[in-house]
């Protein structure tokens, strides 16, 4: 039986509203969590955050955390967590999903922070893609990969994948 707190969204020190209204907008739609980590490039006031996430927001689990290690923190004994990264060695599809799933991605223009591709070299994955572009729109990204991880996790009955 999956947990009803199964897939959570980690955004580090994400910088731009537009984007983090659209991941919440994709959170409310898989009943995952939000966990906004570190500083913010915006304010959870802004017309532009609430206007991405639609009137959605008011629906959003949303947990708000100071810094990294605040958030290491609030971990349950066991969680599963995969930074993506487009340094990772292995694909998203590779990488083990457990519940609950954190989905770790770093802020736009930085990514993750320096230390991180030593300190959880075997937590990174990638979703593939070609060498046209160096990385994916952060909220395409989170996307990608939250639904994906709801497939594996198996949070919707699976006659909803394959509609006609």
């Amino acid at each position: 039986m999956v947990s009803s707190n199964a897939l959570n969204v980690v955004l580090l020190e994400p910088e731009i509203p537009q984007n983090a209204g659209n991941v919440g907008r994709t959170c409310v739609a898989l009943g995952a969590r939000l966990h906004l980590v570190g500083r913010l490039g915006f304010s959870l006031d802004e017309r532009d955050l609430k206007r991405a996430g639609l009137d959605y927001w008011q629906h959003l689990q949303l947990s708000v955390h100071d810094n990294w290690e605040t958030f290491l923190g609030t971990l349950p004994e066991g969680a599963a967590m995969t930074l993506l990264s487009s340094r990772g060695e292995r694909t998203f599809w590779d990488a083990p999903v457990g519940d609950p799933l954190y989905l770790v991605f770093g802020s736009e223009s930085r990514g993750l922070p320096p230390s991180f591709y030593d300190r959880y070299r075997h937590k990174l994955a990638r979703i593939p893609q070609n060498g046209e572009v160096r990385s994916l729109n952060l909220a395409t990204a989170v996307g990608i990969a939250a639904y994906d991880a709801a497939r594996r996790l198996e949070l919707f009955p699976s006659r909803d994948y394959n509609r006609p």
